[in-house]
């Protein structure tokens, strides 16, 4: 009796131990089971951005500068002006100016004065030349009659001589104070064209979009090494554009003509149209001189980018802070996935590129072990690292290699590998991050739903 009570209190024993073996196997098993969240792959329209940030400038902006030192005498707009082309808009004292050309004035008049006075010379020494070869000749036709002496007839041909002389002298004297004229008259042309750049005038139509000096103020001009004082900056806002800084890396992407929505810190509620009209070839050089030039060694390489808004905006104002999202490529109905889902694993290959995938008891070993070395491979096998999803297949994610074209916002283009209605894991983070392929998960249901309804609404 006493033995088989003994038998059954063992065999009850034995049945919890089991129970319990069984309880805690079971605990284990569903607790290395990781809860991801999926969705369903299905076709959307996507839209490739790059965006970049920057400020608004005119197409066309002029410096106004001066050319002549002075005091500023007259000064007719202020900041914010609207202004036409040959509008005044200053002037610097002329007087000193005003005595330089009234002197080359009066230099090139005497200098025509003087000419003239050559002029009436040569006249009369034409008149005595003409005079001494008449008595030239009466003297040979006496000498030929021997009416006159050998002397007289030489000394009237010596005196013809002299008269021819001093014609060709007078002559050549006009002919050089008519270049002395010409030269005073460039001298008087200069200095009347330096008189008139105290009177400055607006180059272009636009609005005053600074000024830098004030009435009374001594303007300075620039030399070799040093600029001169910028006195107005004037904008013709009748083209805008937003001058952008855009990694080296979207670069390749951009081309002449590609839309672009503007949005301006200034208007947060308005977005402005425009096209892309220009695009850098050189990057943009930083400013750095000392250590800091080390620092900028390694900073981000941008090149500058012009989008032109479409239309005009009078509110617009150089300087303001814009942003540029420009679309570089659009699809319409295509297969796509999740951004957060896209990951990066080393598979197995044969000889003839196909994957080779173990059974599902082996595959978490495996891939974990393919990362760090471990394992042989078999003849005509390599390993190689791709871009792929987690596929939600009978209660396992399945490593899927993609192939994939544009990004969109949230989504990327799937060129092949994935058809509409596969399930991808899109989340957790940390639960893809350490997802091996052929792992049993288990679907949250509850946020899939979620998502799936936020896709729906925001798609």
């Amino acid at each position: 009796m006493k033995l088989r009570r003994r038998t059954i209190v063992i065999g009850v024993i034995a049945v919890l131990a089991a129970a319990g073996g069984g309880g805690a196997w079971w605990r284990y098993r569903r607790s290395s089971i990781k809860t991801v969240t999926a969705e369903t792959v299905r076709a959307r329209d996507l839209e490739a951005l790059v965006s970049a940030s920057g400020k608004i400038q005119p197409k066309r902006s002029v410096n106004v500068s001066a050319d002549t030192m002075g005091r500023v005498t007259e000064l007719a707009v202020n900041e914010g002006d609207a202004i036409e082309s040959g509008q005044f808009l200053l002037q610097i004292d002329p007087r000193n100016l005003q005595t330089t050309v009234q002197r080359n004035e009066a230099g090139l008049a005497a200098a025509r004065a003087q000419l003239e006075q050559l002029v009436t010379a040569v006249e009369t020494a034409r008149e005595n030349l003409a005079l001494a070869r008449e008595t030239l000749k009466r003297q040979r036709d006496l000498w030929a009659g021997q009416l006159t002496t050998r002397e007289a007839l030489d000394r009237a041909e010596t005196e013809a001589k002299v008269r021819e002389r001093d014609v060709a002298e007078r002559e050549q004297l006009v002919a050089t104070q008519r270049r002395r004229i010409e030269q005073e008259s460039a001298v008087v042309a200069g200095s009347r064209y330096d008189l008139s750049k105290v009177r400055i005038l607006s180059p272009i139509d636009g609005i005053v979009t600074r000024r830098n000096i004030e009435l009374g103020e001594t303007v300075v001009i620039g030399t070799m090494n040093n600029p001169g004082t910028v006195l107005l900056t004037i904008a013709d806002m009748s083209v805008i554009e937003a001058e952008i800084e855009v990694d080296e890396t979207d670069i390749p992407s951009l081309k002449i003509g590609q839309h672009a929505k503007v949005h301006v810190d200034a208007f947060p509620d308005r977005v402005f149209d425009g096209r892309v009209t220009e695009i850098g070839n050189s990057p943009i050089q930083a400013q750095a001189t000392g250590a800091a030039s080390a620092t900028s060694q390694s900073q981000a390489t941008n090149f500058k980018v012009s989008v032109q808004l479409d239309g005009q905006i009078p509110e617009v104002r150089p300087g303001f802070t814009c942003t540029a999202d420009i679309t570089t490529a659009t699809r319409q109905n295509v297969v796509s996935v999740p951004i957060q889902s896209l990951t990066v694993r080393e598979l197995v290959y044969d000889a003839d590129g196909r994957i080779v995938r173990l059974p599902h008891q082996a595959a978490s070993r495996s891939s974990r072990s393919a990362g760090d070395g471990a394992g042989e491979l078999a003849p005509g096998q390599s390993r190689k690292e791709v871009e792929g999803v987690f596929v939600l297949r009978d209660g396992r994610a399945e490593f899927t290699p993609l192939k994939t074209g544009i990004a969109g916002e949230r989504y990327f283009e799937v060129l092949s590998g994935l058809a509409a209605g596969d399930r991808v894991i899109t989340g957790p983070f940390n639960a893809v991050r350490d997802l091996a392929d052929g792992d049993p998960v288990r679907e949250d249901t509850k946020t899939d739903l979620g998502r799936g309804l936020r896709a729906s609404s925001s798609t």
